[in-house]
C-alpha cells in the first residue's frame, strides 16, 4: 500500500547545511507555517501552541541572543563548536520559535479539575505535534530544517527581544532554508523491539 504521506515522512530529515534561498516568499512561507499549526490537533480544542516566526536579519539575532547567553555557561575553551553550530542556523532564511500559552493550560485546569495534572502533559504532546506538522510542511515545500532546543536560557532575551507575552512558554526552535547538503542513511533499530501487535 502506498502514502503520499509516508512518502513525505521518508523525506522529513534533520538538515544542518542551510541556506537562505527558498522556494517560496515571506508571505506564503508563513502562510504554511500558520495553517500547519493551526490544523494541528489538540486535547479539548486548546489550541495552545504559538509561533513566532523570524526571517532574515531577525533570525540572526535570535541566534545570536541564544551565543550570548549560552556563551556565560559554556566553558570558554569549549565554545567554538558551539558557536560554529548556531552560526549554521543563523546561516538558514529563518527560524521559528514554538511557544505553549501556559494561560490556556491554568485555564483548563480550573475548568476541568479531574484532569488538572494531564493538560501539561497534553500541552506538550500538541506542541509535538505542531512542531512536527510545521517540519513535514516544510518538507513538502523543498525546505530543510531541524528541531532545537536551546530553551530556557534563552527565554528573558528572547521575550524582551520580541514582546513576547509573559504566558508563553518556550519549547523549541526550529531554523529551515535551503538544503546546503545531502543527508547519510537513517539506521532503524529491529521492529521487534519497537512495536507489539496484537488480534
Amino acid at each position: 500500500m502506498s502514502s503520499t504521506l509516508i512518502e513525505s515522512l521518508k523525506k522529513r530529515r534533520t538538515q544542518y547545511a542551510l541556506g537562505k534561498t527558498l522556494p517560496l516568499d515571506k508571505a506564503a512561507l508563513t502562510g504554511l507555517i500558520k495553517e500547519a499549526i493551526k490544523h494541528t490537533p489538540s486535547s479539548f480544542n486548546s489550541q495552545s501552541s504559538r509561533a513566532v516566526i523570524l526571517f532574515g536579519d531577525e533570525s540572526v539575532k535570535f541566534w545570536e541572543l541564544t551565543k550570548e547567553a549560552l556563551r556565560k555557561i559554556v566553558p570558554a575553551e569549549a565554545f567554538a563548536p558551539t558557536a560554529a553550530k548556531l552560526d549554521s542556523f543563523a546561516a538558514g532564511a529563518g527560524t521559528v520559535l514554538f511557544y505553549e500559552d501556559q494561560d490556556v493550560v491554568q485555564d483548563l485546569q480550573e475548568k476541568f479539575a479531574l484532569y488538572a495534572d494531564n493538560f501539561p502533559v497534553w500541552s506538550e504532546q500538541a506542541g509535538g505535534m505542531a512542531q512536527f506538522a510545521v517540519w513535514l510542511a516544510l518538507t513538502e515545500a523543498g525546505i530543510g530544517a531541524s528541531l532545537q532546543h536551546y530553551n530556557p536560557v534563552v527565554d528573558d532575551s528572547v521575550r524582551a527581544a520580541w514582546n513576547v507575552p509573559a504566558s508563553w512558554k518556550l519549547r523549541a526552535q526550529m531554523p529551515f532554508g535551503s538544503h546546503e547538503g545531502g543527508f547519510g542513511d537513517k539506521a532503524f533499530m529491529d521492529d521487534a523491539q519497537r512495536f507489539i501487535t496484537a488480534g
